[in-house]
């Protein structure tokens, strides 16, 4: 049985993130991403909507909100930080001179940082060129993921819902996390 087929049930946190295999001529075990993750395929537990739409940065706020337990800080020039437990889950980062634009070397102003649940969710999401996550030397290490906002209608609403569900995951407690998957079971998983 691969890890795709596992009942979500019987995965910890970490394993979650592992639902899938490299295509054929790779032959190895991957991190599944959920840009990288075929079309129409189910996810590892529902969203209320199935919702296609391209990605909006409200979006990102309205799905953060509805998870359980989110405390919001306003952060510095009212860039809002999502926290669960007292942990950043997502946050929007101000301009920093590590992520700065290659053509004219000004400070990207709309990156938002997405925890992930290892090193290798993290390589998922940004070793695929045609992906709009990315990563900067300063957050070698880090398990997080960047996205520039203006990038962010390259995913589907779903898609986005299961990387703002999963930075959840990845920083809420056994518990919490353990509590959420059992209730957001996805019956086709099963």
């Amino acid at each position: 049985m691969n890890v795709a087929e596992m009942n979500v049930a019987e995965m910890n946190v970490a394993e979650m993130n592992v639902r899938a295999q490299r295509t054929a001529d790779k032959g190895a075990d991957v991190h599944f991403a959920p840009r990288i993750r075929p079309a129409g395929r189910p996810g590892a537990y529902a969203h209320a909507v199935e919702d296609a739409r391209k990605a909006r940065v409200d979006d990102v706020h309205e799905l953060a909100r509805a998870m359980p337990h989110v405390t919001i800080y306003p952060g510095t020039a009212n860039r809002p930080v999502y926290q669960v437990g007292g942990k950043s889950f997502v946050f929007f980062r101000n301009p920093r001179p590590d992520a700065v634009d290659p053509v004219t070397g000004e400070r990207y102003t709309d990156v938002i940082v997405f925890w992930v649940a290892g090193e290798g969710d993290k390589e998922a999401l940004v070793q695929d060129e045609t992906s709009p996550f990315f990563t900067t030397p300063h957050f070698n290490g880090h398990r997080s993921v960047l996205l520039r906002a203006c990038r962010i209608g390259e995913l589907t609403r779903d898609e986005l819902a299961e990387v703002v569900q999963d930075a959840w995951l990845a920083r809420a407690s056994k518990r919490r996390a353990a509590d959420w998957l059992s209730s957001h079971r996805n019956p086709d998983s099963r």
